[in-house]
């Protein structure tokens, strides 16, 4: 078992944002039927979703949950050291989207930026990175952003377009986690896998450079052969991790995990040996976000709470790759600060004369 323990690194401010536009389930009658929707809402504990605007993408919700970090924590955009970008939706297939939100918060160009292609399970994946990062330089503060616009590329998928419990399942959004040095924090304890043997589980096989002559059809998933990976693996590393660190769920607060399906989430928390009442569950009103789902757990529980009080906390975030990991940290909750609605899209300049800019 890899194991990785990060000392003097703290978790001091999560920021989740979404659109302002939520969608209930209802929405999908026509196309689902009443008896197709209300299976799927009882299957996976989903009553609705916030989608992104047209234009808005994972950048937009990131800008603005790192812009209420930034000012809530009264920071001088200079002293962050790097920003790490995890998401599967970024702007462009380049430049990193990283190197664009370095500049629209306005940090130094002493900065390291550069974006991380994982999904759900990119939360605690971007946790150890960023950590790992800091803790070999003098990097005192990191922002590490995550998120997807999912949602929002499943209902843009008209080529495939049976899938439409694909477009219920995935929600939009995106989190800010600020990272600073602090020598008096608890460690975080990480553990992390992957099993490239089962990289066809979930897919979106077409559009890029292996397959650039076919058309893109969107996302696809085994969804049979994700579930029984989830309530399979998963519960067996958190096990074995608690086993390792001679910890017990007694020790924890709670279990956040990546918010996959409500099902799915009872499984692995039973199975652990986890009560239901230490699992925090936010797919009910955010559905699947990919890696902004555990912070939007957090916010849903905490976000506006004044409350000082530290919980400690076991975060498991799995999918995609197929990759996951398990990360154990201590958190304040008034460092969890209340959900960010925002419908801004930011303009790029790349209008209908974008050409003349590179003759």
């Amino acid at each position: 078992m890899i194991l990785s323990t990060i000392t003097g690194i703290k978790i001091s401010a999560i920021v989740t944002a979404v659109s302002n536009q939520w969608q209930d389930l209802n929405d999908y009658y026509p196309i689902m039927g009443q008896d197709g929707v209300e299976k799927f809402r009882k299957s996976t504990g989903i009553s609705g979703k916030y989608k992104a605007g047209l234009k808005q993408t994972t950048a937009d919700f990131t800008y603005a949950a790192a812009k209420k970090i930034i000012e809530k924590k009264q920071i001088d955009p200079s002293t962050i050291g790097a920003i790490i970008l995890v998401t599967q939706t970024p702007d462009y297939a380049i430049p990193a989207t990283a190197c664009v939100m370095q500049m629209r918060l306005g940090l130094s160009k002493e900065c390291i930026a550069f974006d991380v292609n994982l999904g759900c399970s990119g939360l605690v994946y971007g946790l150890q990175i960023a950590n790992s990062i800091m803790i070999t330089s003098n990097i005192e503060k990191t922002l590490l952003l995550v998120g997807d616009t999912s949602g929002k590329g499943q209902t843009r998928n008209t080529i495939n377009a049976p899938d439409n419990a694909g477009k219920m399942l995935f929600g939009d959004a995106g989190a800010a986690l600020l990272l600073e040095k602090d020598p008096s924090v608890e460690k975080i304890i990480g553990t992390f896998r992957t099993d490239g043997t089962r990289f066809r589980a979930i897919i979106k096989p077409f559009g890029h450079d292996r397959h650039f002559e076919k058309q893109d059809t969107g996302s696809v998933m085994d969804n049979i052969g994700v579930f029984n990976f989830t309530i399979d693996e998963v519960p067996k590393q958190i096990k074995e991790f608690m086993n390792e660190t001679k910890t017990t769920p007694e020790d924890y607060d709670y279990l956040i995990m990546h918010q996959a399906n409500g099902y799915i989430l009872k499984q692995i928390g039973k199975r652990a040996g986890f009560s239901k009442e230490k699992i925090l569950v936010s797919i009910d009103e955010y559905a699947n976000t990919s890696s902004a789902s555990i912070p939007t757990a957090l916010t849903k529980f905490f976000g506006n709470s004044n409350e000082e009080r530290k919980i400690k906390v076991l975060l498991s975030g799995f999918g995609v790759g197929l990759s996951w990991g398990t990360v154990s940290a201590t958190i304040n909750i008034q460092d969890i600060f209340p959900l960010v609605h925002t419908d801004d899209a930011w303009e790029d300049g790349f209008g209908e004369d974008w050409k003349n800019d590179y003759q």
